[in-house]
């Protein structure tokens, strides 16, 4: 095994496939030879701005987070797979050590590993106990996208806390945001709002998962952010019917967007002791209505990756019907066109017009269409 080509970040809009050597694995890893991969917005950031928040890559990496493979190889150590077996791969180890990992919170661990290793390459070695074998019903293609679908379990189970007949708004109709509607209704939510200013997302979303959709207004000209998020967040609860408290209140309020004004329309519509959990990243400093937050007692949370059964539950969604990703891939790459795969998904559109949802990479040698 001494063929590992690997898709490699240099610099700025610049990257290429590289040969690289084939991991070395200690007793309690494995070697998984990556099938699928699916482009994540972090990819394409790190593309484009060289880095994602405090991150900033400082040499060459391999990009890639979101994957699906065989087991080629296993320690001597390992007990939970074989090789030969199909696994959905959680990237990106955590030291086991800290307070945060011994509480359960690993996702938060200082010492977590960068993804510069990452999972667009031929083979690739991470702590058994990552991987996580695909029942016979899941493909691989499903199986790359059990690391978006744990974003949206973290967020909307875990943190969310979210109970069967809640109502819940999701701002934002990329991927993430489409799986946290998954997950809400395949959890028993009444009510799924999906929020963005594409009309196509949202026809989508409505087919997909949401059971309402709104369309914000356009900003008037000189008019300031919070006074738009007002506005829109009057207009949203008079379209739909949303009240403060009650039946037609929002117990739970998600960002997968990212957008200032997405996050303070959220706090104005969620209801007096509701949640409010921001899965999107965007910019760093953010204007919100703090006395609206005091006054309703909000709950507000930041949810970051996911933590310990959140894979698990993902596959289990899947594996039972209650949530769809097949659904979610809109476009397919080999793997020696990784690069343009990474540019209509910066794009949002195919050369052909074709809107962008989710774009999977096979691995080397692998025929797009094997799934």
């Amino acid at each position: 095994m001494s063929d590992n080509p690997s898709f490699v970040l240099k610099g700025i809009l610049d990257a290429e496939i590289q040969q690289k050597p084939v991991p070395e694995i200690d007793a309690n890893e494995i070697l998984v030879e990556v099938k699928k991969t699916g482009i994540c917005g972090t990819d394409v950031h790190l593309l484009v701005y060289g880095g994602l928040g405090g991150f900033v890559v400082g040499k060459p990496m391999v990009l890639g987070h979101e994957s699906a493979g065989v087991v080629s190889k296993v320690g001597p150590g390992v007990t939970n797979v074989k090789v030969g077996d199909r696994v959905a791969i959680e990237p990106a180890e955590t030291c086991r050590k800290c307070e945060a990992c011994k509480e359960g919170r690993y996702q938060i661990c200082p010492d977590i590993t960068p993804v510069t290793n990452g999972t667009l390459t031929r083979y690739y070695r991470l702590p058994s106990d990552l991987a996580y074998p695909l029942p016979p019903s899941l493909s691989l293609e499903d199986g790359a996208l059990m690391e978006p679908l744990s974003v949206a379990v973290h967020a909307v189970s875990k943190l969310g806390a979210l109970r069967s007949n809640q109502s819940v708004a999701v701002f934002g109709c990329g991927p993430v945001g489409l799986l946290c509607m998954a997950v809400a209704k395949a959890l028993g939510a009444s009510r799924v709002i999906a929020v963005d200013i594409s009309p196509d997302r949202l026809e989508f979303a409505k087919t997909y998962a949401a059971t309402d959709t709104f369309l914000p207004p356009s900003i008037d000209k000189g008019e300031s952010g919070v006074a738009f998020s007002t506005r829109n967040a009057q207009a949203m609860k008079e379209k739909l019917g949303i009240a403060e408290r009650g039946p037609q209140a929002i117990d739970l309020v998600l960002d997968a967007s990212g957008a200032e004004v997405a996050i303070q329309t959220g706090i104005r519509i969620a209801k007096s002791g509701g949640t409010f959990v921001q899965v999107g990243a965007g910019n760093r400093d953010v204007t919100i209505d703090m006395f609206a937050v005091l006054c309703k007692e909000l709950v507000l949370k930041g949810s970051l990756r996911y933590g310990p059964g959140d894979y698990s539950l993902a596959i289990a969604l899947v594996a039972s019907g209650k949530v769809d990703v097949k659904s979610l891939v809109s476009h397919r790459f080999p793997f020696t066109q990784a690069y343009e795969a990474l540019e209509i998904t910066r794009n949002g559109k195919s050369p052909d017009g074709k809107g962008v949802i989710k774009v999977i990479i096979s691995g080397p040698d692998v025929d797009i269409n094997e799934v």
